[in-house]
Order: C-alpha cells, then structure tokens, then sequence
C-alpha cells in the first residue's frame, strides 16, 4: 500500500515516520505527477492558508479533488481538515470543499492556548486517544453523510467521517498511538 503525503509545509516527516512504523510505503507530494500510483493521500497539519497557496501554485488543487471524487481516500489534520472542508467560517482561504463540514480556524486561540487530552474515539476501541490539539480548528456542523468520531467534553466535533474521507481537528502523527493512521489504512485497504 502506497500512501501520499502532502509536503507542501507543516508536520509531513511525522505522518510518513507513522506510516513506516505501520509498514505502509509513505512518499512525499510536492508536485502532481507524485500522485500518481497512490493508494490514500494524507494532508497535514501546518498553516492551512499557506498550504492552499502552495498546491494552488503547484497545481494540485484539481489533482487531489479529482483523486478523492474517484474514490482514493484522504485523510486531513488540524490544516488539512480545513482544506477538506466544503465550508470555512469567516475565511478566505481556499479549500478543496470535498467533505460536508464547516469549520472554524484556530478555534482554541493562539499558540499559547495549545493544549492535549484524552479523546474517546469509538472506531478505535475503548483505550482514549492521546489528541494534541495545536492552534486547531473545530467542526462546527455537520451535514448529510458525515459520522462524527469524536467530541471534546463540552460536545465540540473534533473528528469526522465521511465515506472514505477522514478528518480530525488534532495532530494524531504527534503522538505514539498508531490507531488513528491504522484505521485510516483500513479504510484504504477496505477493512473500514
């Protein structure tokens, strides 16, 4: 199994040493034709205005909608959530509008506000989740087709599904639990 990361900017190099632990061939996407041959694409934490700039220049915009229309899975963190988003509350940075949620950036403050807690996530057994959330966004609504996987105490969406389309509002590559990145190759392979 093949899994792109994005590479335009942000926490790419933890993604792709997570997925070699799962013994998941992992390649660096900075350009188009590295997308080619891939079995799931990983869109990363980072500053989601400047990584939309970046695949906007490098034309990957189209590429990678295309790619998840044709039913390649996705999974995008904390920035990558963001530019999975079909809406951006108050925001003018331009998202790839595939899965039908709305988010709000940096919902939690600034960087001093960062914060981790244990998350329940159900699809991945009763053990919490360790979730290190860093300047994140938060799901504000859901719309039709997309299962929420996690909530925050006060009920904040901070996970969702939709098809094969996964995002969280955290950094799961930060940390040592390979269970969230399992499961989105599960989805991949078929298993999920």
């Amino acid at each position: 199994m093949k899994i792109g990361v994005l590479a335009s900017q942000g926490a790419f190099a933890e993604h792709i040493s997570t997925l070699q632990q799962l013994d998941a061939e992992a390649v660096p996407v900075r350009l188009p034709g590295e997308l080619r041959g891939v079995d799931g694409l990983i869109i990363p934490g980072g500053e989601s205005t400047s990584i939309s700039r970046l695949m906007s220049s490098y034309n990957l915009m189209d590429e990678i909608t295309s790619m998840a229309r044709s039913g390649i899975p996705l999974f995008g963190t904390c920035a990558g959530m963001i530019l999975m988003a079909r809406d951006i509350s108050a925001n003018g940075t331009e998202s790839l509008g595939l899965i039908n949620i709305r988010v709000r950036r940096n919902a939690f403050g600034r960087q001093i506000d960062s914060f981790e807690t244990e998350l329940a996530i159900p699809v991945l057994g009763k053990k919490p989740f360790p979730a290190v959330f860093i300047r994140a966004p938060i799901i504000e609504r859901c719309d039709s087709g997309v299962d929420i996987l996690a909530r925050l105490t006060d009920s904040t969406i901070v996970a969702a599904r939709q098809g094969k389309l996964l995002v969280t509002a955290f950094h799961p590559e930060l940390t040592d639990d390979l269970r969230l990145h399992r499961y989105f190759l599960d989805i991949v392979s078929g298993k999920s």
